[in-house]
């Protein structure tokens, strides 16, 4: 099945498959380390390991499931501001929403409105009954989104050696 170009959109956003002109922005988002305060990753260092992401990852989980982490667009700075979408999880044998912005788009809504809109087109598009956000320990304003868009934490756990709050929602 070809991904489509465009998943969503709301009043200010474009949602979408990342591309091959994204991978500087997966550089930025991957070594900014204030967006991987809640990240149990390192840094990137060089732009090749944003390349070896989208090949390996990004594009994998889009042949292999039909869906992944999205680019977020900003219409109005005609720029990629994140990312959000839903991701096969196999530790967890679930579909998680997953979500990160650049620190100048946080707390203005963007979260939300992506995270909504996206939430919104996982049944009709993929078929999901449910979906599940892992969310760090201290992660507020994650924690935020996922109440926001009606999660609920399911329980602790563990992820990657880090304590997580597992949300939940039906579908």
């Amino acid at each position: 099945m070809p991904v489509p170009k465009v998943i969503c959109e709301t009043e200010r956003l474009l949602i979408r498959p990342f591309n091959q002109h994204d991978i500087e922005s997966l550089f930025l988002m991957n070594s900014n380390q204030e967006m991987l305060t809640y990240i149990p990753t390192k840094p990137f260092t060089e732009l090749k390991q944003a390349q070896t992401l989208f090949d390996d990852v990004i594009c994998a989980d889009y042949r292999k499931h039909g869906f992944g982490r999205w680019a977020v667009h900003h219409k109005a700075d005609n720029k990629v501001i994140g990312f959000c979408g839903p991701k096969y999880i196999p530790e967890f044998d679930k579909v998680e929403i997953g979500y990160r912005y650049f620190p100048e788009y946080w707390r203005k809504g963007i979260g939300f409105e992506a995270a909504d809109a996206v939430l919104a087109t996982c049944k009709p598009l993929h078929n999901l009954d449910e979906i599940i956000a892992l969310i760090l320990h201290g992660n507020e304003g994650s924690e935020a989104v996922a109440r926001k868009v009606g999660m609920s934490i399911l329980k602790q756990a563990e992820y990657f050696e880090h304590k997580v709050h597992v949300y939940h929602k039906n579908l």
